[in-house]
């Protein structure tokens, strides 16, 4: 799977090459898909939800360039592979993940115990609202669309962090890189990609 994410440009560093070869993917996912963990496809979960197909967890954390000692925000932590890959490469730092099935939230909190990701924190709620008594956040990605990138995680965003998000409509969206500049979003589009929708006050 990470030769192919290689040889497909999805994987530019080091960094996320190494941390993506250390988080066994099965491992975050229904015993009924094992076998297709490193087939690059988002998967099922449970829920209506599903994990995201690695090529976009690489493309996200490649846009994201998570640093040690960084403070990331996760909206949509489904049974927490994103986060697990993240955790590797912030190291010292502190990945927060937000999911609003309280079911999932539990069994990613199980699963990434099991990974060994200490630097990790599930969080149960709306991910729009992000997470303020956590904030400010070098970085937050969100694993689920909606219509546009939810005020409070700009608010709460760092200045000069950046944030990756897909937006756009049910159907197609956008993945969006904002870099915040003197309180603004600053955007950039990297292609189009298919997310399951959010869900609460700022989804559909």
């Amino acid at each position: 799977m990470v030769e192919h994410l290689l040889k497909e440009g999805d994987i530019q560093s080091e960094r996320v090459e190494r941390a993506m070869l250390e988080v066994p993917r099965e491992l975050f996912l229904p015993e009924a898909y094992a076998d297709y963990a490193y087939v690059d496809t988002p998967l099922e979960i449970g829920h209506g939800q599903t994990i995201s197909a690695p090529h976009m967890v690489a493309i996200m954390l490649e846009l994201l360039d998570i640093r040690e000692d960084d403070r990331i925000l996760e909206i949509g932590g489904g049974l927490g592979y994103h986060a697990a890959v993240a955790s590797r490469i912030a190291g010292k730092g502190r990945i927060y993940s937000m999911e609003i099935i309280p079911e999932l939230a539990e069994e990613a909190a199980t699963r990434l115990k099991k990974c060994g990701c200490g630097n990790v924190e599930i969080h149960t709620g709306d991910g729009g609202n992000g997470l303020p008594e956590k904030a400010p956040f070098d970085g937050i990605f969100m694993a689920c669309a909606a219509p546009q990138i939810p005020l409070p995680l700009i608010e709460q965003l760092k200045e000069g962090g950046r944030i990756a998000a897909p937006v756009g409509s049910r159907e197609v969206q956008t993945l969006v890189l904002g870099v915040k500049e003197k309180g603004r979003l600053k955007t950039e589009r990297h292609g189009y990609c298919r997310f399951v929708e959010m869900r609460g006050r700022w989804g559909f």
